[in-house]
């Protein structure tokens, strides 16, 4: 971004200004490193309280790299029961409650006006959890997703990286990141509640979608 300012071709682009490079990084950090690492928490958390997914989850991961071999992102992509338990584990922990976007036109959907420059708000975690949209939304199934049921999801009730052309640009890379990091933790420690484990967990009412308390767990080498 600072070289964007210094190149000889900013004729072809606008360079960002001081306050736009700061802006970024910023934005950058929180959306790029606390929302993967609560994620992640989140998961492991909903592996913990439920052992018999935890357990088919390594077998998965044991099957896919025997004896502890080093995850290869061509192998990880091709996990269909990992991708199951960290899509699950977004529906019901998006990395936020919910999304804002501004009206660029006005436009009527359903009889209801929205003028141009209208702050229009989508409940991400309301849309997640809605027992009109999904069986027992509060229940932990990944199978909710298996290749034969996730074709028939309608696409915007589950958003946990937006949709559209403004969806999460690093989307992809979180996900990998994700991945890797539950099958690195998975290969050697097996999870399970403890008496600090908050049962059922309580959520704090921040923007980044966090734990009240934070998650404490037994964490027992396998």
């Amino acid at each position: 971004m600072i070289n964007s300012q210094n190149s000889k071709k900013v004729t072809a682009h606008k360079a960002l200004t001081d306050q736009e490079v700061v802006a970024q990084m910023v934005n950058f950090g929180l959306a790029g490193y606390e929302t993967t690492t609560n994620s992640l928490s989140f998961t492991i958390y909903l592996l913990a309280t439920h052992p018999n997914v935890q357990l088919k989850l390594q077998q998965e991961i044991d099957s896919t790299f025997p004896n502890e071999a080093q995850p290869t992102y061509d192998a990880l992509m091709q996990m269909e029961y990992l991708d199951m338990v960290v899509t699950e584990s977004l529906r019901l922990y998006p990395a936020t409650g919910r999304l804002d976007r501004v009206c660029k036109k006005d436009v009527e959907i359903n009889g209801l006006l929205i003028p141009k420059g209208t702050v229009v708000v989508i409940p991400i975690l309301v849309l997640h959890k809605d027992p009109e949209l999904w069986t027992k939304p509060e229940d932990f199934c990944p199978e909710r997703f298996s290749g034969a049921n996730k074709n028939s999801i309608n696409p915007y009730v589950y958003m946990p990286f937006g949709a559209g052309p403004r969806n999460c640009i690093g989307m992809r890379f979180a996900l990998m990141n994700l991945k890797l990091a539950l099958v690195k933790i998975l290969q050697n420690f097996t999870f399970k509640p403890c008496e600090e484990t908050q049962i059922p967990m309580k959520l704090s009412n921040q923007a980044v979608l966090q734990p009240e308390k934070p998650i404490v767990l037994k964490a027992e080498p396998r």
